[in-house]
């Protein structure tokens, strides 16, 4: 339950000289009560005091059905409407106050004060100056003309404001404007106009803020809903954009601006979203066309493009075609040397083609921005194994294949090089022990290559037939002699073939 307390501190804090009228005294016989209207009143003046607020109103809701001139009843409405944080509402009320009681200046000052926190700085003085011909109490009289002095003050910064507008100093009108809104947070036009010069400034995403402010201060605010849509659009937010230009076709469908972004926003995010899909089911290849038709679809607005860019890297690069994701990524990284996303792909792009130091580079750049990115950090981490790695035994360059090779294509070119380099092929001493050594590293290559589980640990930076790369320093260590090789066939794996060697 809400207290009286609780009521009155929050009013008091918005309306420093605001007297809930819970304790306001009247003659029933002046305001022409009668029997039904005194008990709402008396009712909603209990419910307030308990801070049942909705209550409370409905009772002064039946008080002003049932006597239309009743200003106590308004009075104590408008009281309720402040309390709830609905002060638009107050307003009609107070001014049916002042209509029915011209003396009653406590009515007059609080509407002056919603006056000027709403930039109608005319009326508000207005009302402040007649608050001071009316024999005001001490404290309305000082409230009076502290309020009278700030919207003089609010009119000549106004008043330089859209001077200042006028010349394209967007900055001084931005300073001028920010201590006006200090004063009158409702006024509607002075945001929309803060926000013109943020985008001015080059700034949209500041702008966003006042937009909405002022979508919800103006009835029907098309305008406001239409930029906070552009906005978002040319920021890349697409959803958001979407969304905003929803709202301003429910105010008005046959809106042209709005209707017309719509259609480009909506067929724009439908693109996106099926690429996205695309990239969740693995469909790389069907993602990055996608993406071509999304940079078709808005040449113009350049985020789209990069955005773009950036998931057609990301596809090269997780369908493992490492030239065409390295170009791709790069293409991104001009524009935004910073984009964490396209250093992180680009990465596992150098990896794929052993390009060790830059995929390095890349993760430690990537790193600077996100130092948090578990990814990065295993990236880095593997990247530097896979650098030590390849300073020692390279299965890969063994066979002369690529990181990212089928088991097929291992098989073949094992075959392919066991066929050159066997040891029965040379007659040379030298030539034989050299051509040994090869066909062993041949043949430990395709152990390693050909078995999921070596291969995995081998990807990883780590060598399973070398002892000293073992964790724990353990491991198979693969000291296997020629002649141990002797009576084995190399061929005989891999396929349904069985070749047979005859040497002079």
């Amino acid at each position: 339950m809400v207290s009286l307390g609780s009521v009155t501190n929050r009013l008091g804090s918005v309306f420093p000289f605001l007297l809930v009228l819970v304790d306001l005294q009247y003659e029933g016989a002046e305001c022409g009560i009668n029997g039904d209207v005194e008990k709402h009143l008396e009712m909603g003046k209990k419910l307030l005091a308990a801070g049942q607020l909705a209550d409370a109103l409905s009772q002064f809701h039946a008080a002003v059905d049932g006597d239309p001139d009743n200003y106590i009843a308004y009075y104590r409405r408008a009281t309720v409407y402040l309390a709830m944080g609905k002060s638009k509402a107050a307003i009609p009320d107070l001014s049916k106050v002042v209509e029915l009681k011209t003396d009653f200046t406590a009515a007059r000052l609080q509407r002056g004060h919603l006056l000027l926190k709403q930039g109608k700085l005319d009326e508000a003085e207005d009302d402040f100056k007649k608050v001071l011909k009316s024999h005001p109490s001490e404290h309305e009289e000082k409230e009076a003309q502290s309020q009278l002095l700030k919207a003089d003050e609010m009119q000549r910064l106004r008043s330089q404001a859209r001077s200042a507008f006028d010349r394209e100093d967007y900055q001084a009108a931005i300073s001028f404007l920010d201590s006006i809104l200090e004063v009158c947070v409702w006024d509607a036009e002075l945001r929309e106009l803060r926000a013109e010069c943020f985008i001015k400034e080059g700034e949209p995403g500041k702008a966003i803020s006042d937009l909405k402010s002022a979508s919800k201060l103006k009835n029907d605010n098309t305008e406001a809903f239409y930029k906070i849509s552009t906005i978002y659009y040319h920021l890349g937010d697409h959803e958001l954009s979407l969304s905003e230009v929803r709202e301003c076709l429910k105010l008005d469908q046959d809106h042209k601006r709005c209707f017309a972004h719509y259609k480009q926003v909506k067929k724009l995010n439908k693109l996106i979203e099926s690429a996205e899909e695309l990239i969740r089911e693995g469909r790389y290849v069907d993602a990055a066309s996608k993406y071509e038709s999304v940079m078709k679809t808005e040449p113009n607005t350049p985020i789209y493009t990069i955005r773009s860019k950036e998931r057609i890297c990301h596809c090269f690069s997780k369908d493992e075609k490492p030239v065409e994701a390295i170009k791709a990524c790069s293409e991104v990284l001009q524009l935004e040397p910073a984009n964490v996303n396209a250093l992180k792909d680009r990465a596992e792009a150098y990896l794929i083609e052993e390009m060790y130091d830059e995929a390095i580079q890349d993760y430690e750049t990537a790193q600077e921005h996100n130092e948090n990115d578990q990814q990065i950090r295993e990236g880095l981490e593997k990247a530097q194994r896979l650098l030590k790695q390849s300073q020692k035994r390279d299965y890969y360059k063994i066979l002369g294949v690529k990181r990212n090779a089928k088991k097929q294509e291992i098989i073949k070119a094992y075959r392919k090089l066991a066929l050159q380099w066997h040891p029965d092929n040379f007659q040379n001493e030298e030539e034989k022990k050299k051509a040994e050594k090869k066909f062993i590293d041949i043949a430990a290559a395709k152990e390693v290559l050909s078995d999921p589980e070596m291969r995995k640990k081998f990807d990883e930076g780590e060598d399973p037939l070398d002892a000293e790369s073992q964790q724990g320093g353990g491991g198979n260590s693969f000291h296997r002699s020629w002649n141990s090789w002797q009576g084995f066939n190399p061929f005989s794996s891999g396929g349904p073939f069985r070749f047979k060697f005859h040497f002079n």
